[in-house]
């Protein structure tokens, strides 16, 4: 080897290792920065003459196990989404209230039946009425807060959708600057290698929202998709879009149908035209976008449902009475008279009556309805699962009650149906042709709030803000839909507690015939629960005492809250575990660093000698000229 090549040797090594050194000042600068990936050279061997070789830099590698980044931005995506649900269910919980302190549903509903037995032993008590009325109040004033609590949280889940769509659209359209930055291929520098961390960075934030598949070309660039296979950013970035509706209530839901729906959606603008509802199409399965909106339109939607049947079951269960129907003289046609008169928007008419051909025997459930735009009903119109529902239009007038009901039951049962004034509805069977046999009739009312002494134990005990709660149905939803937020204590035992007791102008100070029948309706009784509600199913809806409901769902609340808490806990260790992994594999050790400066320093100082030795020889040459 010349001298000539020994020097451009020791020069191309010393040039490797002040490029070297400068990435180790580098990583060790950024030891503590997040997102920084460990920088080493990439260099390559090159010949010096014809004999020697010497080093070449040709790029700056980043450290990086891409497979582990995938699997980390999995993870990533969904710890967002169990740590978010869990802290949701975790403040649903502290809505409901400790299940051992006062201050719950429970503990009001407790108290109301204390203070109903106290006035059912002492009936002629005024300290017992009035006790009965102030817990009727307490029990209504924390299904109100209970109901403010979940829409509170609700409007939560809204602002947290409405936060990480302008995080998403930040992050995609720093993706896509970065992507279009890189155009030097696969050659990567410093300043490549510093762009494709910053663009990591971005990448991991969006996997924080959502759930995403990245793609890599070679030119650096990536493809950001869905997992359902949504782009989302490429060298041009898509923009998210977020109506938030203000104010969350117990009305305003989600629907498919744009124009049903009253809540926030997202949709996705590509940047080539056109758009899509990622809602609707279910394109976001995982991360904190996901939670939000499982809890916005699901969970708590649930949570909320639970509350209303609770009023609902309560109201009704001390409001509502059913009057047998008359059965008429020996026909044949067999058939029964029924009073009308009382009947109000979402009360029911029911039939039992058996198909001689089937064999089958049907239990009917004629809902009045005074808005034609929600007809036909469905059959979970009611909560009992054996109930066939007719919704039949009252707003028409009697003559129009007979067409509808003739025209939907006569031809396939061969019932009559007739009237003899406005509120009297005659039915009967087919007479001689025998193909069907009414069982039974009857019909049930919902008494209204000042209707106090009507004569029967029944009362309006809690209403609808005032107004008697009667299973209403109209194009605006269900009248049990919020009812937990509206839901009181009629003004008028308010204004009179007497009434709990006295129930007729001939009813004795000390009768306890309504307050054992208040006692016994909310804790004795048992009835059907909607399966909206997450108790029981369709085809098995739960059956039981109001107590009884309010322990199966409160139960249940407090078991998925706590499988949140374990799944969020399990996807924390994960999440954790591949995080100090990818800290091993590319995150900066010091020790490491000063053991490698330490080799370049050694490396430096021979380099240099060899150049010293060189200018020795060099010298030595020249003087012997």
């Amino acid at each position: 080897m010349s001298l000539g090549q020994a020097l451009a040797t020791a020069m191309s090594g010393l040039r490797a290792n002040q490029a070297a050194l400068a990435l180790v000042s580098s990583n060790v600068a950024n030891a503590e920065t997040p997102g920084y990936v460990k920088k080493s050279l990439v260099q390559i061997q090159t010949s010096t003459g014809d004999y020697g070789s010497s080093v070449r830099v040709v790029g700056v590698n980043r450290e990086l196990d891409q497979f582990l980044q995938t699997q980390l931005r999995t993870e990533t995506s969904g710890a967002a989404y169990a740590d978010i649900r869990a802290s949701f269910l975790a403040n649903l919980q502290g809505v409901y209230g400790n299940p051992d302190s006062s201050g719950t549903l429970e503990s009001a509903f407790n108290n109301l039946t204390t203070a109903l037995q106290a006035l059912s032993t002492s009936p002629d008590s005024q300290s017992a009425r009035i006790g009965v009325v102030n817990a009727a109040q307490t029990m209504a004033q924390q299904l109100n807060a209970t109901s403010q609590g979940i829409q509170s949280l609700r409007a939560s889940a809204e602002s947290g959708l409405n936060n990480a769509v302008t995080t998403a659209n930040n992050a995609l359209s720093q993706i896509a600057t970065i992507n279009n930055q890189l155009v030097n291929g696969q050659q990567t520098d410093a300043s490549t290698a510093a762009l494709l961390d910053q663009r990591d960075q971005f990448v991991t934030q969006l996997s924080q929202l959502m759930d995403i598949r990245v793609v890599t070309n070679n030119q650096n660039q990536v493809t950001v998709f869905t997992n359902s296979g949504v782009q989302l950013v490429g060298v041009q970035a898509a923009q998210l879009s977020f109506n938030a509706q203000g104010t969350m209530t117990p009305n305003t839901e989600w629907s498919s149908d744009s124009s049903q729906s009253n809540v926030g959606t997202i949709a996705i603008n590509f940047p080539q035209g056109g758009s899509m509802d990622l809602v609707a199409t279910g394109a976001i399965r995982s991360g904190a976008i996901a939670a939000y909106l499982e809890l916005r339109d699901n969970s708590l939607v649930q949570a909320q449902a639970q509350v209303d049947q609770l009023a609902a079951a309560m109201a009704s269960s001390l409001s509502d009475k059913t009057t047998p129907g008359t059965q008429l003289p020996a026909g044949p046609p067999d058939g029964y008279n029924l009073d009308l008169s009382g009947l109000q928007t979402g009360n029911v008419i029911h039939l039992t009556y058996k198909d001689n051909v089937t064999g089958v025997t049907h239990n009917l459930s004629i809902v009045r309805v005074d808005d034609p735009s929600v007809l036909p009903l469905p059959n979970s119109a009611t909560s009992d699962p054996n109930d066939e529902v007719l919704g039949i239009d009252f707003s028409g007038g009697m003559t129009s009650v007979l067409s509808q009901l003739n025209s939907a039951l006569g031809p396939s049962t061969g019932m009559q149906f007739s009237s003899t004034s406005p509120s009297t509805l005659t039915v009967l069977d087919d007479g001689a042709a025998n193909r069907v046999d009414i069982n039974a009739a009857s019909v049930t009312t919902t008494a209204l709030p000042m209707d106090l002494t009507g004569g029967s134990p029944q009362l309006s005990l809690f209403t609808d803000g005032g107004t008697a709660f009667t299973g209403a149905i109209t194009a605006a939803g269900a009248q049990q839909t919020g009812l937990s937020a509206r839901i009181s204590v009629n003004p008028y035992l308010i204004a009179d507690p007497s009434k709990l007791t006295i129930f007729s102008s001939s009813t004795a100070s000390g009768d306890s015939t309504r307050a054992n029948f208040i006692l016994n309706q909310l804790t004795s009784a048992s009835q059907y629960y909607s399966p909206k509600t997450g108790v029981g199913n369709t085809t098995a809806p739960y059956k039981g005492t109001l107590l009884s409901f309010t322990q199966q769902f409160l139960s249940m609340q407090g078991n998925a809250a706590d499988a949140a808490k374990q799944l969020a806990d399990g996807q924390d260790v994960v999440l954790n575990t591949l995080q100090n992994k990818m800290n091993a594999s590319s995150g900066i050790n010091i020790d490491d660093e000063m053991a490698h400066l330490l080799q370049l320093q050694t490396a430096y100082s021979a380099n240099a000698r060899v150049m010293s030795t060189v200018k020795d020889m060099y010298t030595a040459l020249l003087q012997s000229m």
